[in-house]
């Protein structure tokens, strides 16, 4: 047992436990970690040690900071916004001499006081009441915080994140970008794998949902398609406001953080391919969702049935092919077969790869590629004619590809 230090709250927190049960007053301070005598003395007690301690104004030290804080708070007064890390940084260049690091603590507890005293209101948060099978949020985030690899390279993609916000039952789906097929088989992958839709849908004002202010219509055609599909209606956030979508976005952060947490058990970042990578992230949500089964199973009762059949994530769109024998799609550029040239095929845009149709008959299918501005162009496409052009090929736009 401890002997010579004070006894902590902690300790006689325990203390009052043990004494609950029939164990004598000797058992409980072994189990508390106390001397017999002090055990004795706090079961007697209806107060804790930090309350039996007396309040003091006075310091127990001279304040390093007495000479400057009128200057420091001036400037803090000038700009609310300065960090005491700044303000450090700023003493050791005007008034050199002090070991001001090791006042860091004092600095940074007293820049903390200012602002609670004189600095600018603090943004506040309302909680929200939320009902059963009324509301589902979903967003994208990033994983490349995390380090995943795929033998040895890193894997950059990103998750679509679902959650309800009622039960936080939640759901993810892999992809590789913001696009609107990669929302729409996400979303479906969720109410598909519920067995059932929420009453309605909210999304931050991501553009291949909502429109940009001053358009007549708020929501896009395609996903308003989708949301009608299911009988759901939609919800968006102000613009600028990720804020207002905060159940998706505290759900983003313990996800992520539930996924470290599972990397740093496994004690590995490496997968030997992306299927094994994404088995360990489902279970990791499984076990996620497994807590929330009492909450889960009343909101199961509230959600809307599904209708008889999915609708097709493929974003469809008209495009003419160009004289170079290419045509764009989402701002990056694809080669197709040079006898397309000038026609006018249709595009099916996929989470991951990209359909060109003409005359009704599949003509190929590319992977999509990721960001803008890119391009992919096979060789096969323009060889015949870079072989009767063989000057064009020493400043053709597109000769890394080939």
């Amino acid at each position: 047992m401890r002997t010579g230090r004070r006894a902590t709250d902690a300790q006689v927190r325990e203390l009052r436990r043990q004494l609950q049960g029939e164990g004598s007053l000797a058992r409980a301070a072994r189990k508390a970690d106390m001397d017999r005598k002090t055990a004795g003395k706090y079961r007697n007690l209806s107060r804790l040690p930090s309350e039996l301690r007396p309040s003091r104004s006075h310091r127990t030290r001279s304040d390093p900071l007495v000479a400057v804080w009128p200057r420091l708070a001036e400037l803090l007064g000038n700009e609310p916004r300065l960090q005491a890390k700044t303000l450090l940084e700023w003493l050791e260049r005007e008034h050199p001499g002090p070991n001001w690091r090791r006042s860091r603590r004092t600095l940074e507890r007293r820049v903390r006081q200012w602002r609670a005293q004189h600095g600018p209101a603090k943004e506040v948060f309302f909680a929200q009441a939320h009902e059963p099978g009324r509301l589902g949020a979903s967003d994208f985030t990033h994983m490349e915080s995390l380090g995943v690899t795929i033998q040895g390279q890193p894997f950059a993609h990103l998750v679509y994140h679902f959650v309800l916000t009622y039960s936080n039952w939640e759901d993810v789906s892999l992809c590789f970008s913001e696009s609107f097929a990669s929302l729409s088989e996400g979303a479906q992958n969720a109410w598909w794998a519920l067995g059932a839709a929420p009453a309605r849908h909210r999304t931050d004002c991501m553009t291949l949902a909502v429109h940009h202010e001053g358009n007549p219509e708020r929501y896009t055609q395609n996903y308003r398609a989708l949301l009608d599909h299911y009988g759901v209606a939609a919800e968006a956030t102000n613009p600028y406001s990720a804020h207002e979508n905060g159940d998706c976005e505290q759900s983003h952060r313990r996800f992520k953080e539930a996924v470290a947490q599972e990397l740093f058990l496994r004690g590995s970042r490496d997968f030997t391919n992306r299927e094994a990578y994404w088995q360990f992230v489902l279970a990791v949500v499984a076990r996620q969702n497994a807590g929330r089964q009492e909450k889960f199973l009343e909101e199961l009762r509230h959600l809307r049935p599904l209708p008889a059949r999915r609708l097709e994530a493929l974003e469809r769109q008209r495009v003419r092919v160009s004289r170079g024998s290419t045509l764009q799609v989402k701002r990056n550029t694809y080669s197709v077969p040079a006898r397309l040239l000038g026609e006018l095929v249709e595009v099916r845009i996929g989470a991951e790869a990209i359909e060109v149709w003409y005359a009704g008959a599949w003509v190929q299918t590319m992977e999509r590629l990721r960001g803008q501005a890119k391009h992919h162009i096979d060789y096969r496409h323009v060889i015949d004619w870079l072989v009767r052009k063989p000057g064009a090929f020493a400043r053709y736009v597109y000769r890394e590809d080939l």
